[in-house]
């Protein structure tokens, strides 16, 4: 699970590294703070899990939600995709100031009797 992650931040975040905890400490500033505390879960758990007696510690279901928090984010868009999610979102907050501020100009002429 931790090299599949590793793998979407290289892929997703051209974040370069050896592992999933080297990644983190190179561009972990790049995601989300859920994300980047899911990302470090899985990390610890890949640590723990090269030790047999850590291994038995491991919460598995603790895990599976860590790496699903992950994959939601870093799986289905691209960083061109989620660029133009980014964009379209400002453009549309832009026009919907610029419609509150019409109406509220139109109101207060109409107010004072100018139109």
């Amino acid at each position: 699970m931790a090299d599949r992650v590793a793998g979407l931040m290289e892929e997703r975040l051209r974040v370069r590294g050896t592992g999933l905890a080297d990644k983190l400490k190179r561009g972990g500033g790049k995601l989300p703070r859920k994300v980047r505390a899911a990302a470090q879960a899985l990390a610890e758990a890949a640590h723990m899990s090269q030790n047999p007696k850590l291994l038995l510690q491991i919460d598995e279901s603790r895990v599976a939600e860590a790496y699903d928090v992950c994959l939601r984010y870093l799986g289905p868009l691209g960083s061109g995709s989620r660029r133009l999610l980014l964009v379209q979102s400002t453009l549309a907050r832009i026009a919907f100031a610029l419609i509150v501020v019409a109406g509220g100009a139109f109101l207060v002429m109409r107010w004072r009797g100018l139109i």
